[in-house]
């Protein structure tokens, strides 16, 4: 990056500060329309793992329908269709769900 910067500050005629203008965009670009909303969704995905509680209607990473049957600290134990539970991390909790009214 320093090298960059280097070559065009030696650049003639203000060629080198339009570079360094062209880089901070570009750098600014990234951050708002990448970084930036990884981050929110992240933190909104841990605020909803934090949420769970008993009774909730959930479905896994991988597809699993289920419903809370007891939160610990890091996993859940979900009942699910016939009878059978299943211990699952928090994290592979993907959303809460709602059966569709027939």
């Amino acid at each position: 990056m320093m090298n960059i910067v280097l070559m065009a500050s030696q650049g003639g005629e203000g060629g080198g500060m339009s570079t360094i203008l062209m880089l901070v965009l570009m750098v600014v670009v990234f951050y708002f329309f990448m970084i930036r909303p990884q981050q929110k969704k992240a933190k909104e995905q841990k605020k909803f793992r934090e949420s769970l509680a008993k009774g909730s209607k959930v479905v896994t990473i991988g597809g699993i329908h289920g419903k809370i049957a007891e939160v610990k600290d890091t996993t859940v134990i979900i009942d699910v269709q016939g009878g059978g539970q299943l211990k699952v991390e928090k994290s592979a909790i993907a959303s809460e769900f709602e059966e569709p009214k027939s």
